[in-house]
């Protein structure tokens, strides 16, 4: 196995660890919002790195509608914090 793969591969791990760790331990829910955005961005460069290192394009239409949930995910937690500011 390529040593830069093995490299990249624990990168991304520990980066998703990381994230994962901030989304339990989160004092606040926009800090778990950011940390469960910046997971999905992490697991669409994991698969962006995988069609780019095996010169495929299949994983593509997953791309898509990852980034898809992610904006639609960050509005509706925007929208529900904004709400909740204004009853206080």
């Amino acid at each position: 196995m390529n040593p830069l793969l093995v490299a990249i591969y624990i990168v991304f791990a520990l980066a998703a660890l990381l994230t994962l760790w901030r989304i339990v331990k989160g004092p606040s829910i926009l800090d778990r919002a950011v940390a469960s955005d910046v997971l999905l961005t992490e697991v669409m460069c994991v698969l962006g790195a995988d069609m780019a290192i095996n010169h495929h394009t299949r994983t593509l239409p997953v791309l898509l509608c990852l980034a898809a949930i992610g904006v639609f995910g960050s509005v509706a937690i925007a929208r529900f914090v904004a709400r909740r500011e204004d009853r206080r």
